[in-house]
């Protein structure tokens, strides 16, 4: 059975305490997990250590930390102690996002994703093992530390993020599980044999491993209006956040809307932007309109043989009764 978890917005929020009642919301509605992303605004880390206190059961999990602001000692380390204070509740993503962010934010060079992504994977999994690190890769050298505290029993699972084929390969073969985003039912069907191949590559048990679909939705009996702001979000992550998302597309089949959205949001063209993600597309990409449609639109998502959780996310200009209907129209 295909799990149903909240992806909580990426957009700014009033406070922590309102994430927090948004987690508690999915909980009562029976969701399995919330995953939060880090971009430029509260920081995944204690943000999840606020759900984690104030909620009792559901999962929590980041999706997805970067693999370039924190070392992968640290990672580890925050890993072990948010299962602390979350019980047990963590399933840890990362990845390398993307150069916007890294290198407009974080001010660090958009270097080797790949292989960092890898390096750090495996890094934080020997970190959470307890064991001393040793560790001589081409892009990390370690040596002589362990945790100075008891490592996390049970140790959590550690994911990765990516929507090429290499990435998702990467995915496959070392870590525990992928997230995927921005994919439409056949773009994930394509990808899931990248991260299959990967699994083959690596040795790992499949069976083990977890894909998680992040889904766009937005549920609303103003059909019209979840619409548009779901067509709004598609057209940021194309235009706006690089190549990264409109190179993903393209692979899907999508290539000249992918450059009419990107072409339109340089040239500050962002009605015509949104207007370029046509009703074909978002009807691929995301559950947006009535609670009926997208009910079934989600249900097409969760039917794809080797997606393990599909995550309810939400438009980035949705407000609070938007996302809170959502949630409670999707509740599994």
């Amino acid at each position: 059975m295909t799990d149903r978890d909240v992806y909580l917005p990426v957009a700014a929020q009033p406070s922590v305490e309102t994430l927090v009642g948004m987690s508690r919301l999915a909980e009562t509605s029976g969701y399995d997990r919330v995953w939060l992303p880090e971009t430029w605004g509260r920081d995944a880390v204690t943000t999840l250590s606020s759900v984690a206190e104030h909620t009792d059961e559901i999962g929590i999990g980041t999706s997805v930390m970067n693999v370039y602001s924190r070392s992968p000692a640290l990672i580890g380390q925050t890993a072990a102690t948010l299962q602390e204070v979350s019980d047990g509740r963590l399933r840890l993503g990362v990845g390398p996002s993307g150069p916007i962010v890294i290198e407009g934010w974080h001010g660090v060079d958009f270097e080797r994703p790949l292989k960092r992504t890898r390096e750090t994977v495996d890094i934080v999994k020997r970190v959470l093992s307890g064991e001393t690190v040793n560790y001589d890769g081409d892009v990390f050298q370690l040596s002589g530390f362990r945790l100075r505290c008891d490592p996390p029993d049970p140790v959590p699972p550690v994911d990765a993020g990516g929507l090429g084929p290499k990435s998702v390969e990467l995915a496959g073969r070392f870590a525990d599980g992928w997230h995927a985003l921005l994919l439409t039912a056949d773009g994930v069907a394509e990808r899931l044999d990248d991260f299959e191949r990967g699994t083959e590559l690596g040795d790992r048990n499949r069976e083990s491993q977890r894909v998680t679909l992040s889904l766009p939705c937005c549920a609303l009996e103003d059909r019209e209006r979840a619409r548009e702001l779901t067509r709004q979000h598609i057209a940021f992550y194309v235009g706006g956040m690089g190549t990264y998302y409109r190179d993903a597309l393209a692979r899907q089949g999508y290539e000249a809307t992918a450059d009419e959205v990107a072409q339109r949001w340089a040239s500050g063209e962002q009605e015509a932007a949104t207007a370029a993600v046509g009703d074909d597309l978002l009807d691929e990409i995301a559950a947006a309109g009535t609670p009926e449609e997208c009910r079934d639109q989600i249900a097409r998502f969760e039917d794809i043989d080797g997606v393990d959780a599909v995550n309810v996310s939400f438009p980035r200009a949705a407000e609070r009764d938007v996302i809170d209907a959502t949630i409670d129209v999707l509740a599994p």
